[in-house]
């Protein structure tokens, strides 16, 4: 995660610092290489020396390509959940951070060079879809972007754009914390009405886990079920495995063939800290996931065309792969990616915990029952309060590091009501049982309900939703 890609900075440790340092060099070599326009090479040259003296300042001694500073990665930290500056720590596999209160995405925002969406962003996107923006902008969930506003102006301009995301399907049963980009990016194809696609990454589960081929396409057509479950509009979304699509569509692997040629082994290891050990099909995963970026990937469904724009929603670990992509578009004739970065879903034991498919008790999955969930949330939920009655009554509870809080700022719809919540539970007048409650009272209808629309999702619909085909849109 650690390249500086189109100038967009990236974390501060000194392995991160140097490993970036690194990818930016190569960056430099392959515009000057491919003749880039020369205000190209100048901004990445200074792009470079400012990394350099980043280092020196972090490090107190200059950038040596032959002398990498001591491995700082969290797994050979001796304090674990950050760097060894206290800094929090998000890649595409690893989030983890010292504080109950969870990521600090100010500093995100800052380290990865995305934009905050701030009120003016909110205003005008409502003004645009002419209607109140989704909770989960309005409370902050989705809190970074990258080109939203360029997204606007071509809705504006009755230009078209597509939506893409995505599941990496590691085990059968999901949780509620899988659900919450699915949730917004069925609000924004309905506010948009535009297509969507969905890549179901089993290739990357078979590289990184220890399934098999049969079981990784398995777990794609069970979590698919649950997608579909969410609601989207069949005649408009295309949900898709890596291990059927790649085989059978030459526009999308020539397009992942077009972005491999242009990102070096030493900018992936940069990015993604791949080691010499890893092997071949994680290096070049990366071009995989970047693909559907690009709208000629699916002639089915666009043609031969490579000018629509694509807009991403996504949790912020994922941005890596988007640097690296947004870095490669210019340079294969296609249009950068726009994103959208979602917060990460806390696990019940608190902001600071991972949460886990084979730890049954770290979160709330759509298998549950309404008593596993009772029981989950009142055995498991970290609470904010007090140890004593009499205490909290007297300084109250801390909404800012409450499991249950922060889980309703999810799931509870009413604005109105989660403010009263949070007055009441900081005040002390409300207790950690009765917000535990509340919160119950919430999810148990929402996975019911949730199970019930599944049911109704046969193999055929899911053959359906995973043909590739047309889909229906407005735009010419």
């Amino acid at each position: 995660m650690a390249g500086v890609l189109n100038g967009e900075p990236s974390p501060s440790t000194p392995m991160e610092l140097f490993k970036s340092i690194t990818a930016q060099g190569e960056i430099v070599r392959s515009l000057k290489a491919e003749k880039a326009p020369k205000d190209e090479i100048d901004s990445a040259v200074k792009q470079l020396l400012s990394l350099k003296i980043n280092y020196k300042e972090v490090t107190g001694q200059e950038y040596s390509a032959d002398s990498p500073p001591t491995n700082s990665r969290p797994d050979n930290r001796g304090e674990p959940g950050t760097t060894e500056s206290g800094e929090d720590f998000v890649d595409p596999w690893t989030v983890q951070t010292s504080s109950a209160k969870g990521i600090d995405y100010d500093k995100l925002i800052v380290r990865f060079g995305s934009n905050k969406i701030d009120k003016t962003l909110i205003d005008r996107i409502e003004r645009v879809i002419g209607q109140k923006a989704h909770h989960f902008l309005r409370r902050g969930i989705f809190f970074s972007h990258r080109d939203m506003n360029n997204i606007l102006d071509a809705y504006e301009n009755k230009k078209p754009f597509y939506l893409y995301t995505g599941r990496g399907p590691s085990s059968e049963a999901m949780h509620v914390g899988h659900l919450i980009p699915f949730i917004f990016t069925k609000w924004l194809q309905d506010v948009f009405n535009v297509p969507l696609v969905i890549q179901m990454t089993d290739d990357e589960k078979y590289l990184w886990k220890e399934l098999t081929l049969e079981q990784a396409y398995g777990y794609t057509v069970e979590n698919a079920k649950d997608i579909i479950a969410c609601g989207f509009d069949i005649n408009k979304t295309f949900i898709f495995s890596d291990l059927e699509y790649m085989g059978s569509s030459p526009g999308f692997y020539k397009n992942v063939v077009k972005i491999q040629k242009h990102v070096t082994f030493n900018q992936v290891k940069g990015i993604f800290g791949f080691t010499d050990s890893d092997c071949i099909g994680k290096i070049s995963f990366p071009a995989i996931q970047a693909a559907p970026s690009f709208s000629n990937s699916f002639p089915q469904i666009f043609k031969d065309r490579t000018d629509i724009q694509c807009l991403i929603p996504c949790a912020i670990d994922q941005d890596p792969y988007f640097r690296m992509t947004r870095d490669v578009a210019p340079r294969i004739g296609y249009p950068k990616p726009a994103l959208l970065h979602s917060t990460f879903f806390p696990a019940l034991q608190g902001a600071q915990t991972k949460m886990s498919a084979s730890d049954p008790n770290s979160s709330i999955f759509l298998t549950d029952t309404a008593k596993q969930i009772k029981n989950k949330v009142n055995k498991h939920a970290f609470s904010g309060g007090k140890d004593t009655i009499e205490e909290h009554r007297h300084l109250g509870g801390n909404c800012d590091i409450d499991v249950s809080f922060m889980y309703l700022t999810f799931f509870l719809e009413d604005d109105d009501k989660l403010e009263q919540i949070r007055q009441d539970y900081t005040s002390g007048a409300m207790l950690t049982g009765e917000l535990k409650k509340t919160l119950i009272e919430v999810l148990q209808p929402l996975i019911a309900n949730h199970q019930a629309r599944r049911s109704e999702v046969t193999e055929e619909i899911v053959k359906q939703f995973m043909t590739p085909r047309k889909l229906s849109y407005d735009f010419q």
